[in-house]
């Protein structure tokens, strides 16, 4: 069910704003107008989704703390209510209000699911997703633990490609440098030197040498490119408009594409395979499962999904018409459908998937080095025989 975001005021003219679940924004409306709220404003959460929503490295660590002790404390027989409690003791000072609230909430009767998705800035829609399908299913424990163990994975691998990336961005900006000072400075006081000669250059040399006067004479336009860079990256991240833009250019892009799909292909997989494990039926999880996805390209993939299935057709059958997702999933979706192991497979196909990017994830993060030093080489190998070609012209010239 969709997380509405609204603006109200009470009686005395107080204004207040939240979120709530609710299937439309008019089911929104009339349970304010039943508190006394009249709604200003009322706005699917997809689609107000502030800047400040990024998942930042402090709040994955305080995030994966808080699942893990409710995770150890709510197979020991623990009630929910404690065991969130407890979790926001192992939460930093910064986020405990958030946290508490949602303690709060459930304590007051609401869906533990529901309280979460009210504050997506901590909670991804995969992370309430498959809280939802552990309460449907009376095995919320059981979605914790799993939950914990996803995030401690998560984890593991975003550390470890942190640390095999250090050297290849310093390379970059090493590299990056070195071109500039070269094109900047060096090949400037070559221009003057090789064009007072009065010999003819070869024609290599006239273009590198026109490239460095071009960026002398222009750096203003070299200074504006890392904040228009930055002004790109942060409308791709921040909008929604970027976001779709983003998301059908990752799927694209050779390679990187590859990965992506396999990533987005885990998620569906895994939340639908979690809620049909719940006993919820599979118009039902598919739908849900739209819902939790927060790429556009899944949303749209998942909703042609569900409508070709409630057409009639196979679950195998509308996954594989398009082919975004990888012929694996449609394999063992396939399997499942006939041996009635829907879920279970769906949740394996989840396992081999995550499994499969990140090994593609750390492959590119491995290939940059030597990626990077081939292309830097090149450049400075390009520069030195065109100045190695123009100087061996004028020195023949001159025994002539």
């Amino acid at each position: 069910m969709p997380v509405f975001a609204y603006q109200a005021v009470d009686a005395k003219g107080r204004r207040s704003k939240g979120r709530l679940t609710a299937s439309t924004a008019a089911s929104v409306t009339r349970e304010l107008e039943s508190k006394g709220l009249l709604a200003l404003n009322v706005k699917e959460a997809a689609a107000v989704k502030s800047a400040g929503g990024g998942f930042t490295f402090g709040r994955r660590r305080a995030v994966l703390e808080y699942t893990r002790a409710v995770a150890a404390l709510l197979p020991a027989g623990m009630p929910l209510a404690r065991a969130l409690a407890a979790g926001v003791t192992a939460a930093p000072q910064s986020l405990r209000p958030e946290l508490d609230a949602v303690r709060m909430k459930v304590e007051r009767g609401d869906e533990l699911a529901a309280a979460l998705a009210e504050h997506p800035r901590l909670f991804t829609p995969l992370y309430v997703g498959m809280v939802r399908a552990g309460e449907r299913s009376g095995s919320l424990d059981e979605a914790f633990g799993r939950l914990a163990s996803h995030l401690e994975r998560e984890q593991e691998l975003r550390a470890k490609l942190t640390s095999m990336s250090i050297y290849p961005a310093l390379l970059c900006l090493v590299g990056i440098a070195a071109i500039l000072v070269l094109v900047l400075f060096v090949l400037p006081r070559f221009s003057d030197l090789l064009v007072g000669s009065g010999a003819t250059l070869p024609r290599a040399t006239t273009i590198m040498l026109g490239v460095a006067e071009t960026a002398r004479t222009r750096w203003q336009v070299l200074l504006a490119i890392p904040p228009a860079l930055i002004l790109a990256l942060t409308w791709l991240r921040t909008t929604e408009a970027g976001r779709n833009v983003a998301a059908r250019l990752l799927v694209s892009i050779p390679v990187i594409g590859t990965w992506r799909r396999q990533s987005l292909a885990a998620s569906f997989a895994r939340m639908t395979g979690e809620l049909l494990a719940g006993g919820a039926p599979l118009l039902s999880a598919l739908a849900d499962a739209r819902d939790c996805a927060d790429d556009a390209v899944a949303r749209a993939e998942t909703e042609r999904i569900r409508t070709r299935v409630r057409e009639g057709g196979s679950l195998n059958g509308a996954i594989a018409e398009r082919g975004l997702f990888p012929a694996m999933l449609t394999q063992l979706v396939a399997l499942g459908e006939e041996a009635g192991r829907l879920s279970e497979f769906l949740l394996k196909s989840a396992d081999l998937l995550e499994r499969r990017t990140e090994r593609a994830v750390e492959r590119l993060v491995a290939l940059a080095e030597p990626l990077m030093i081939v292309t830097f080489g090149c450049l400075v190998a390009l520069v030195a025989l065109s100045l190695l070609q123009a100087i061996y012209g004028v020195n023949a010239s001159s025994f002539r």
